[in-house]
């Protein structure tokens, strides 16, 4: 972990720490998310309070501050406690801090995030976590939703556990961000970012738990759905069954035993666990604004 204290004296870290020593949480919903209260994100954390919170976000997956009215510099700053920072190769970016990407549309484009999906996860080390903040928001809509990931897998019968045991699936830039590139520019990243394999169930490497780990936006197909032929009678009914398959898993986040919802405020901050989770951006504003900037973590590769 970054230390969060190189950037001040001791004796500014020992006022912050006393002025933030009780960090407080309270649940959003039974599967996933808590809001947290007593902590000012303009301070720069301390390393036990960093630790507080990357504890709280393996657990709930969703950590909510309200009214932090911080800079862009600070929201940066708060984010690299937690890891280095990476630059969305398509997205826009902040002028002065290219580590934030800007999300929204405005009156004129609707925003397109609302599909259930783990971000970045066409990358071959996904991210640990993304923290975003809402800069300015419609006066009612646009909320997000996120699934606790662990939980839809937790929930599987035992049949799909082992059907599903073994197989990796295929994540892809193109299908998603494609539509937004030139020609020119989809050849250029297909070869910077090609097409990788991750475990549909993935491990959290800080938990330990098993996590359902295929999202509609990034995922193409199954990398290996049977090596075995002797069970189908055509390469129809293999294609048939593979796409069953993956349509039912599809359909696990939409299950609303797994969610918790979130109704924006300006300057409320969701961090969210990008392995165990996924979200939704629901688009039920337009033509109000919905401006967004978001912070990600770089993580690293699913096993």
């Amino acid at each position: 972990m970054i230390d969060c204290e190189d950037s001040i004296s001791h004796t500014q870290a020992r006022v912050n720490v006393a002025s933030q020593a009780s960090i407080e949480f309270k649940r959003i919903s039974p599967a996933i998310g808590v809001e947290i209260s007593g902590i000012d994100l303009r301070q720069p954390l301390s390393d036990p309070q960093a630790q507080e919170l990357r504890q709280a976000l393996v657990a709930h997956k969703v950590l909510v501050f309200r009214d932090q009215n911080i800079t862009p510099a600070q929201h940066v700053a708060f984010a690299r406690c937690f890891g280095d920072l990476e630059h969305h190769p398509v997205l826009p970016q902040h002028p002065e801090h290219p580590e934030l990407v800007l999300l929204g549309g405005n009156n004129k484009t609707p925003g397109t995030e609302n599909v259930y999906h783990t971000d970045v996860s066409w990358r071959e080390t996904p991210s640990t976590a993304s923290v975003l903040r809402c800069v300015e928001c419609p006066e009612v809509g646009g909320d997000t939703v996120w699934v606790n990931m662990e939980a839809a897998y937790e929930k599987l019968p035992e049949t799909r556990k082992q059907q599903i045991s073994g197989l990796f699936a295929v994540h892809d830039i193109l299908p998603s961000f494609g539509a937004r590139m030139s020609p020119e520019e989809q050849a250029l990243a297909r070869g910077k970012y090609p097409p990788v394999v991750h475990p549909v169930v993935r491990t959290h490497p800080e938990s330990g738990k098993k996590i359902l780990y295929v999202n509609e936006t990034f995922v193409t197909h199954f990398a290996n759905f049977t090596s075995d032929f002797s069970g189908f009678r055509s390469a129809n009914e293999i294609h048939a069954q593979q796409h069953d398959l993956m349509e039912y898993l599809l359909r696990q986040p939409a299950i609303l035993e797994y969610q918790m919802r979130l109704r924006w405020q300006p300057n409320t901050i969701a961090m969210w666990d990008n392995r165990s989770t996924q979200h939704y951006a629901v688009q039920d504003y337009f033509p109000a604004v919905r401006r967004m900037h978001r912070a990600t973590v770089i993580g690293d590769k699913p096993f």
